[in-house]
């Protein structure tokens, strides 16, 4: 069958296609939520409506309408609409599309708008085969993707692409839908009689995080469990729903989405927040141990010396989750992000690491001063290794003052800076006091 050939094969007598696939809206009045895109007036609508699509990205969780989208422009459009899936296409189908798109551009004067679901999972030799038709005005591109388009999407053809943002549908949003399914006779659950409870629906709706697809299929399972009574209600939705669909991808954007909101609510002083972040992440599968060395990491970069026992307990929580395994790990890894959450913050190691980072890496690499250096041999004596060196615990406060241990370069030079909070604050006044000795 051609490419271009927008005719569906003759169904096979099958049982009835899903309530999702069924009840996907015809027009984009139908259409629920996204209304700051597709709204009359807005850009995008605009440009479906007198079929001046340009190639355009569609960003977003699944189940918000991507495909659903594509395939309402398909319905207006004049030009041709080819749709395919990265995930079941590779680089030879990739070819032939360009080719009869050239041909029909060249023969018929006319456009191939061509879908491409999951583009993200297309790699870059695929993704640059495109390149060419979408430049000579061939084709015009609409790509579908769960992972943020900008680590994504190769850089030349994203920058030929306008990129729409879809977001998750509100709780709001889900019960218009469900609702009309239970009451559409033609394609949803009208003709069983039905009956769901707003707090039914509400409770499918919140289950469902937002994807209309899994709303949908629970809905239609929920049908199916209640085909005795005819209704639908909180009871039998709490039983259906073991675990709540969460939106999570251990290699995908929302992985350091919630890393980082962690995080960030740990240096913020915020064990609420910190401590619900990564039941999200646990809850969701994360890897414990990888949340175990965040939590190091953060004890280091974030605490430092104003409360030094930070580091040990980070990583007794990750010893704790190494030990005991999960879920029972849980609770070592809880209480070592509200124990970060409330220390007292510092950065000043993280700081002056990153100083002396940048002065070992950039500037001159002076050789190390003789009386820093070690003399196990006598020639190495009779070079003046370790001359002048003087050992710290035979002065009388444990200090050599006046013995430079930086190369002369850098003598004088501060790269750690303690702050006034926590245990930093003793730091800083014994610092204080040892520099103004030296």
């Amino acid at each position: 069958m051609s490419l271009f050939d927008d005719r569906e094969p003759e169904a096979k007598k099958a049982a009835p296609a899903p309530l999702a696939e069924r009840m996907r809206p015809r027009t984009l009045d139908e259409f629920v939520g996204q209304e700051k895109l597709i709204s009359p007036g807005r850009p995008l609508r605009l440009a479906i409506d007198r079929d001046q699509l340009q190639s355009i990205i569609l960003w977003g969780p699944p189940g918000t309408g991507k495909t659903t989208l594509a395939r309402l422009i398909a319905s207006v459009t004049r030009a041709h609409f080819i749709s395919f899936s990265a995930v079941l296409s590779g680089i030879k189908e990739i070819r032939a599309v360009m080719t009869e798109a050239e041909e029909a551009r060249r023969r018929l004067g006319r456009r191939t708008i061509l879908f491409i679901d999951e583009i993200h999972r297309f790699n870059k030799a695929q993704q640059d085969a495109f390149l060419p038709r979408v430049e000579a005005g061939d084709i015009v591109l609409i790509g579908a993707t769960t992972e943020n388009p900008s680590f994504e999407v190769n850089s030349a053809l994203l920058s030929r692409s306008k990129v729409y943002l879809l977001k998750g549908l509100d709780v709001d949003d889900v019960m218009t839908i469900l609702r009309r399914a239970l009451s559409d006779r033609e394609r949803g659950l009208g003709k069983l009689g039905m009956t769901a409870d707003d707090e039914a629906l509400a409770g499918i709706a919140r289950y469902a995080n937002g994807d209309a697809r899994v709303a949908l299929n629970m809905l239609e399972t929920a049908a199916a469990a209640a085909a005795d009574s005819h209704r639908i209600d909180v009871t039998l939705v709490s039983e259906l729903a073991q675990n709540r669909a969460l939106l999570y991808d251990k290699s995908g954007e929302e992985h350091y989405n919630l890393i980082s909101a962690l995080h960030k609510s740990m240096r913020n002083s915020d064990p609420d927040a910190a401590v619900y972040w990564l039941a999200r992440m646990v809850e969701a599968g994360e890897d414990p141990l990888y949340i175990a060395r965040r939590l190091v990491r953060f004890a280091s970069e974030d605490i430092g010396n104003a409360d030094p026992r930070a580091l040990s307990i980070a990583i007794a929580a990750k010893d704790a989750v190494h030990f005991i395994g999960m879920p029972e790990g849980n609770t070592a890894l809880a209480q070592a992000a509200i124990y970060m959450a409330v220390a007292a913050k510092s950065n000043a190691v993280y700081r002056a690491y990153l100083d002396a980072a940048e002065a070992a890496s950039k500037e001159i690499a002076e050789p190390v001063p003789l009386h820093l250096r070690n003399a196990p041999t006598r020639l190495m004596k009779q070079l003046d290794y370790g001359k002048g060196y003087r050992y710290a615990h035979d002065e009388a406060e444990g200090v050599a003052a006046d013995m430079a241990c930086l190369p002369p370069a850098h003598e004088g030079r501060r790269f750690y800076e303690p702050t006034d909070r926590g245990l930093e604050a003793e730091i800083r006044k014994k610092l204080e006091e040892l520099r103004r000795k030296s």
